[in-house]
């Protein structure tokens, strides 16, 4: 009898650690504690294919995003980005296009995804605006936004469909300016290869386009603080992967996707 008593006693004890360690076990848990893609099996375990729709404003930065992001996510393939005006974009997702994520350069085009039932949450994550683009050395002598009402130039500017068009013909009327356009484009990418290549004397783009070439260069561009684009992100209530597609909008929020889009020039939202 003597011989047992020590015996329960230290089973006893041993059952009692046992139990406290499984109480804390949850609260030690790394990846129950990390956020979306922090916790290393979190990471692993994701799979499938992302397909990213953006507007074409975004192309820089996205390619690197979607590349880091497959490095975080070895098991999840971004596949070839589809860049183009965002207007473009919302009604190809809105007649059946096979896409996951969508990036608009303005709300209003956001919102029509949303009023299509296609996206519920829509979060924004950048903000951009407008300068004007003038081939290197400014063979045309553009010197500011009076000088784009001026038929003796050839001007360029986004469809007024296209955000860079809406925020270009806001910019516009609230200096009074009446532009003299020879060239309306589908997306900023157009406009700001039309001015690189010298086919126009200048355009409206983004700070961000301007950034992307030495072929251009920006000119003083007053009032242009006074229309911003702010940028929304949403995963689709249609993605095949609805989880990969929610951790790439969580990565674009992160602070490493924030660093990615700062260091282009985008403000925060």
């Amino acid at each position: 009898m003597r011989a047992g008593r020590p015996s329960l006693l230290a089973v006893g004890a041993a059952l009692l650690l046992l139990a406290g360690c499984a109480a804390g076990s949850t609260d030690l848990d790394p990846d129950a504690a990390a956020g979306p893609g922090e916790g290393t099996s979190a990471g692993s375990e994701l799979s499938g294919e992302v397909t990213v729709f953006a507007a074409a404003s975004l192309k820089s930065g996205f390619d690197t995003l979607a590349e880091q992001f497959e490095q975080r996510y070895p098991s999840v393939e971004v596949r070839p980005i589809s860049y183009d005006g965002s207007s473009t974009l919302a009604t190809q997702i809105i007649e059946g296009a096979p896409a996951d994520v969508f990036a608009s350069a303005d709300e209003a085009t956001m919102q029509r995804v949303v009023d299509a039932g296609l996206a519920a949450s829509p979060r924004l994550f950048a903000t951009n605006r407008l300068t004007v683009v003038v081939p290197a050395g400014d063979p045309g002598g553009v010197t500011g936004l009076a000088d784009l009402a001026d038929p003796e130039r050839t001007i360029v500017l986004c469809a007024e469909a296209v955000p860079c068009g809406a925020a270009s013909r806001a910019l516009l009327s609230a200096v009074g300016v009446e532009p003299s356009v020879d060239s309306n484009e589908q997306n900023v990418t157009a406009v700001l290869t039309k001015v690189a290549t010298g086919e126009a004397d200048a355009g409206l783009v983004y700070v961000t386009d301007a950034a992307t070439t030495d072929d251009v260069e920006a000119v003083l561009t007053e009032g242009a603080d006074a229309v911003v684009n702010r940028y929304p992100l949403a995963a689709l209530d249609t993605a095949a992967s609805p989880a990969a597609a929610a951790a790439f909008v969580d990565f674009v929020l992160s602070d490493d996707g924030r660093a990615v889009l700062t260091d282009l020039g985008f403000g925060a939202p």
